[in-house]
């Protein structure tokens, strides 16, 4: 029997760390399901395949092993870029969701996180969590990391951006962002990773005790 937990929020929340910091304590596999679009993206770029065939790109996305996702390389801008095109695709988002269910059911547990696991993906694991931050703290994280990688960066313009994407995913008519009704919420604006983990292990300890 699998446990699955499903952890769903918006773009620099701090989910995809927690993410992987849960899955490393407990033993369980995870799926970062935003790599998963990025995937299917870089397979019809590394095929110079058209990125606006819908039946084409669904049938790419049912083919991926999403055990294998390389974060470094499917980080890259330009990835980012066609990713964002084949993720409107209704039948692609269908073959995906289908690939991460079958992900979720592997043994002893596993931890997705992305945007619609606990309504869509997963509703009916265990434990969800919503992790959320104000827009000016989730854009000051994406600046200091710039900043720290040695890079440049304008924190209004990173703003913005954070705006337009929440609203592009929370108002998209297929698997709108949202959380569950029964999700756990998960502010972390005035709260550190480790206080994120001490209160998510909580959760999950008293529903794995059940």
């Amino acid at each position: 029997m699998t446990f699955t937990i499903a952890i769903d929020g918006p773009a620099a929340a701090g989910k995809g760390t927690l993410s992987r910091r849960i899955a490393e304590e407990y033993g369980f596999h995870h799926l970062d399901t935003g790599l998963t679009y990025r995937a299917t993206a870089k397979a019809l770029l590394d095929r110079k395949l058209p990125l606006d065939d819908e039946p084409l790109a669904a049938e790419v996305a049912g083919k991926l092993d999403l055990g294998g996702l390389d974060r470094a390389v499917l980080s890259a801008h330009e990835i980012g870029d066609a990713a964002s095109k084949v993720a409107v695709m209704p039948s692609v988002r269908r073959a995906l969701v289908e690939a991460q269910r079958a992900f979720s059911a592997r043994e002893p547990g596993t931890v997705l996180d992305g945007r619609d696991i606990g309504t869509v993906v997963c509703p009916d694991a265990p434990v969800k969590l919503y992790v959320t931050a104000s827009a000016e703290v989730r854009a000051k994280r994406r600046f200091d990391e710039v900043v720290a990688g040695g890079g440049t960066a304008d924190f209004e313009t990173i703003l913005a951006d954070i705006v337009r994407r929440d609203e592009r995913d929370a108002g998209r008519a297929d698997s709108p962002m949202r959380a569950a009704d029964d999700a756990h919420l998960l502010d972390t604006s005035e709260m550190s990773i480790e206080a994120a983990f001490s209160a998510a292990k909580a959760i999950i300890d008293a529903a794995l005790k059940q």
